[in-house]
């Protein structure tokens, strides 16, 4: 038997998959265990080691049968995995500083290990549970606390050359054609103003879309909260119909509407694709959320209006999965 592992170190958890020469998922539900990052490289190297070791047992194979591994973390780090100097949240030892992770854990494993930041190999399932190995062209976004993605040409991340391509978060949008927010400079914690991340994100919610909605709802039962607190509770009221919630939530789709009629202007993609925390809810908040980015979308040439929108699958998998698509595509380059 041999196998590729995926494995997303996260900032809570690490998760991970196994994948089949011939592209088949083992492990269709989640395989984590408590992330140790925090700890520093020696800790937390050990713990994915030994997670791994876990995860192919589980599926009635032996670490000897991987016979390549496909990592994501959460950056910043260069395009082939070597950390920041400054660190991260989830990389704050100082150990960490400039650390080579794959590398390292190549040397660790004896196994050769690719590299992709989060979003990246999130966009990456997503465009695979589409296309396939099909060769073709995918812009992904995911909502989380910040805002992730992903740019998939014919079939392959692009990384860029520094480890920032795909930085969807960060491109600039016109936040005044947004309704609501027409007098609002949404702040974004990269240091700009009015990129996607300022609008779409729970950060932004907590941040700015909060007090800017709960003025136009004076009496909401949000204001009585913390703002944390409230913040999350958003989503759930918006999927039951309430209004306030629901503009929020309208705001942040027109906002994607604007990113993705960018996208579809320079790429022109096959696929636009949605994913994250923000949107795993029913599937009719589902739809209506998609009806709303469309409706945010500017008025498009008829052959560029029928590109379809579409929700990423296995949220809390997505990372490990784009990370195995990843090294199994490598290890098919090289067989």
């Amino acid at each position: 038997m041999q196998l590729i592992a995926g494995i997303d170190l996260g900032g809570t958890a690490v998760n991970y998959t196994l994948i089949d020469l011939d592209g088949r998922f083992l492990i269709e539900d989640l395989c984590e265990h408590p992330a140790r990052s925090v700890e520093g490289p020696d800790v937390c190297l050990q713990q994915i080691e030994d997670g791994l070791a876990i995860a192919v047992a589980r599926v009635g194979a032996s670490p000897a049968d991987v016979i390549a591994v496909g990592l994501d973390t959460p950056g910043p780090a260069s395009a082939t995995g070597v950390l920041s100097a400054k660190g991260s949240t989830n990389f704050v030892h100082p150990n960490w500083a400039g650390f080579d992770l794959p590398g390292n854990l190549t040397v660790r494993l004896k196994k050769p290990v690719c590299y992709l930041n989060d979003g990246n190999a999130g966009a990456l399932w997503g465009h695979y549970n589409i296309f396939g190995s099909t060769p073709a062209t995918s812009i992904s976004a995911i909502v989380g606390t910040g805002l992730g993605g992903g740019v998939i040409v014919d079939g392959k991340v692009v990384t860029g050359r520094g480890g920032f391509g795909g930085e969807c978060g960060h491109v600039l949008i016109p936040t005044q054609r947004i309704k609501g927010l027409e007098d609002v400079d949404p702040p974004c914690n990269c240091g700009r103003v009015g990129d996607l991340e300022s609008v779409c994100s729970l950060t932004a919610i907590r941040r700015t879309l909060l007090p800017t909605f709960l003025a136009k709802y004076p009496g909401h039962e949000l204001a009585a909260l913390d703002p944390k607190d409230a913040a999350k509770k958003v989503r759930g009221m918006a999927e039951r119909g309430d209004a306030m919630c629901r503009d929020i939530f309208r705001a942040q789709a027109h906002a994607l509407g604007l990113f993705f009629d960018q996208m579809v202007n320079t790429f022109d993609p096959d696929a636009l694709i949605v994913g994250g925390g923000a949107i795993e809810a029913s599937a009719d908040f589902q739809a209506w959320f998609l009806g709303e980015i469309r409706a945010g979308m500017p008025v498009q040439r008829e052959e560029q209006a029928d590109i379809p929108i579409r929700i990423m699958p296995n949220g809390d998998t997505a990372g490990a999965r784009g990370a195995a698509i990843e090294a199994l595509r490598l290890a098919r380059a090289v067989a």
